[in-house]
């Protein structure tokens, strides 16, 4: 009897665990966002912000006076949307600031086919505390397959914020989603420089 009050508890017990684990992760996915259209300026953005996460370029243009942009891409095969840097003359890093440091930061990505990308994570002094890359975005193994997206994760103790970039002129880099870790018991007087991995 003591053996079935305890299976039962136990079983009580875990949902509610993986309900909190759950909840630990946070999640933006920009689909309240209105997708790019060329030409229309209405639907470029300076910034955007969802799940208190704050999504703006790294820094202005430095070719032009023209203000910076962010726009929403769809993918065309899960019709899910991605926010790219605008500037297609000027490729400028897409930074995310979040409301709190978090501990991880997943990114789910679609881009040019070959173009690089990079992926950093900074703690609040503009430290890189890790940072993750690849030389070559994955495409199409066949013509009609759907654009590849693939992950990148950085981890450290306390990120500010991070930034995704590597596309060269006329190429882009979409994100689709934003996963992010914020840190437990958050105190800033634990601040730590961490040496960013290769």
């Amino acid at each position: 009897m003591i053996a079935d009050r305890l299976t039962t508890s136990l079983l009580l017990l875990l949902p509610a665990v993986a309900y909190a684990a759950d909840r630990k992760q946070i999640v933006a996915d920009f689909e309240d966002a209105v997708l790019f259209q060329a030409n229309d300026k209405a639907n470029r953005v300076e910034q955007w912000t969802e799940k208190g996460v704050v999504f703006r370029l790294a820094h202005e243009p430095r070719k032009s006076k023209t203000k910076g942009l962010l726009g929403f891409f769809p993918h065309l095969a899960s019709g899910r949307k991605g926010i790219v840097c605008a500037m297609a003359a000027e490729p400028i890093p897409v930074r995310a600031t979040f409301p709190t440091p978090v501990s991880s930061v997943t990114l789910a990505l679609w881009g040019s086919t070959g173009a690089p990308a990079l992926l950093e994570a900074f703690d609040s002094e503009g430290h890189v505390v890790d940072r993750a890359s690849i030389e070559s975005i994955p495409g199409r193994k066949a013509p009609g397959e759907p654009v590849p997206v693939f992950t990148m994760t950085v981890s450290a103790k306390r990120i500010a914020y991070v930034e995704f970039s590597g596309p060269r002129e006329g190429e882009y880099l979409a994100a689709e989603e934003v996963r992010f870790m914020p840190v437990e018991n958050d105190d800033p007087h634990h601040a730590q420089h961490l040496p960013a991995k290769d």
